[in-house]
């Protein structure tokens, strides 16, 4: 039996390795499709995605990719389809932990598999923003309602998440001491700490609200005449980003008479690629049969999009005006690593240490069963680098009145210089466009982006 438990465990991880999804290289498949997206291409970027998901058994990511492709391509209806396809997923997820958490937490903090062999279900920021983005997606038709079950299903995700991250991370604390590992982090000889403790990091009160998603959710409440919640979102907005004017002149705003029949309409600019995520390898020393063996264990790092230059002004009638950033998918991944390292770096040395012996032991019965084991491992034990890459990464608004009738939006040069032509016909409206690269989008039925590279002054602009 001595010599079968090890041979079962080489010949285990073999068979695993055998069209394992461990062999994707996720990062590299995703910069391909998002070259084809940032150069204009989005034809040729859904054609990538598809090439590149050929199996029946279609994963969330693929999902979330197509969903916003296609909704750069200006396909809202298919761009909806892919995302409620995404969030069916989701919803089975939430299911899953609602039905029982403490089964579902041992599944996931189980120390035997490598986290980047399990079925991908999305980071927390990931789900948030998905509802987020389908609201996003019905306002550009000038569905207010639909956009508000969207909000709605948004804040009870909110909710979810919450309870089981408290419960996940009391669980890493215990499993930490059980196991008596007291690595953290900021003991990783060579790993940047740096970026998962700048201030726009540790500044978030955690990786899954963002004061976009709420903001949204009061201006649509607005719309819809139901003050009573618009408050407590715009409330929420100004808790998650503090000294941000923009949200707190909503609150003082939402009690007061419009004086005019000038449109109230929010611009939002979402600018840039989602981080990608890479590995590195960090020594650590470990027990391994009553020796410390100096090992190389693999981690996430977050990656920031390079693609798109940032800016904070867009030009409006003619006018510029200023834009204020209400969300970065780049601080909420490392937010969300931030508080993931503790678990990853438990389950990562534990799996090492166990390993370790286990090959300890075959190899002195079976060294070509060894060699099999050790080759597996190196495979298997690269970090995940799965994650959402065309989630645009920054979220910027602007809100202001303007009188129905044509309007020309302006973007500045280091993102093409393109000019967008905005019809104002609601006496609510939001207005959505998508920069990436030198390249910008726009969808719904109010923005259309025009060839022209001037602004003409054709209406009055004021902020409110």
């Amino acid at each position: 039996m001595a010599f079968r438990a090890p041979t079962l465990i080489a010949l285990s991880a073999v068979t695993l390795l055998s069209g394992c999804s461990a062999f994707r290289n996720y990062d590299s498949e995703l910069a391909q499709t998002n070259q084809q997206l940032a150069s204009g291409n989005v034809d040729a970027a859904l054609t990538l995605l598809e090439k590149n998901n050929t199996g029946p058994d279609k994963d969330l990511l693929y999902y979330f990719e197509k969903g916003e492709l296609l909704r750069a391509k200006g396909d809202l209806s298919g761009s909806q389809n892919a995302w409620s396809s995404a969030d069916g997923v989701v919803g089975q997820w939430e299911d899953a932990v609602k039905l029982d958490t403490g089964k579902y937490l041992a599944q996931f903090g189980s120390f035997i598999v490598n986290d980047k062999v399990r079925r991908y279900e999305g980071y927390d920021y990931e789900k948030v923003m998905l509802t987020t983005q389908m609201a996003l997606n019905l306002l550009a038709v000038n569905d207010f309602d639909g956009a508000r079950t969207a909000i709605k299903k948004t804040h009870e995700r909110e909710a979810v998440i919450a309870e089981l991250r408290d419960k996940e991370y009391l669980k890493s604390e215990e499993e930490a001491e059980k196991e008596g590992i007291k690595t953290q982090y900021k003991d990783l000889q060579g790993y940047p700490v740096a970026s998962l403790d700048a201030p726009e990091v540790v500044g978030l009160k955690n990786s899954y609200q963002s004061a976009f998603s709420h903001y949204l959710s009061g201006f649509v409440y607005e719309a819809l005449g139901e003050k009573g919640l618009a408050a407590p979102g715009y409330r929420k907005a100004a808790e998650l980003r503090p000294n941000t004017p923009l949200l707190e002149q909503a609150l003082v705003n939402l009690d007061k008479p419009s004086k005019s029949d000038d449109s109230d309409i929010l611009i939002v600019v979402q600018s840039g690629l989602a981080p990608a995520r890479d590995s590195i390898r960090v020594p650590l020393p470990l027990p391994i049969s009553n020796n410390v063996v100096i090992t190389p264990l693999s981690f996430p790092i977050i990656k920031p999009d390079t693609s798109t230059a940032t800016f904070a002004q867009i030009g409006v009638d003619g006018q510029q005006v200023d834009l204020t950033a209400l969300n970065s998918t780049t601080a909420m991944s490392r937010r969300a690593l931030r508080d993931d390292m503790p678990g990853i770096i438990v389950r990562t040395t534990v799996r090492a240490i166990t390993k370790g012996v286990a090959q300890k032991q075959i190899n002195e019965t079976n060294p070509l069963a060894g060699l099999a084991v050790g080759i597996s491992s190196a495979v298997l034990e690269g970090a995940d680098t799965r994650t959402w890459r065309t989630l645009p990464d920054y979220t910027q608004v602007v809100r202001l009145r303007l009188k129905k009738g044509e309007h020309q939006v302006t973007l500045p040069s280091a993102v093409g210089g393109s000019v967008v032509k905005v019809t104002v016909d609601q006496r609510y409206q939001v207005i959505t466009l998508r920069a990436v690269g030198n390249q910008v989008f726009a969808g719904g039925l109010a923005a259309h982006v025009i060839p022209s590279a001037s602004a003409t002054n054709v209406a009055s602009l004021k902020q409110p």
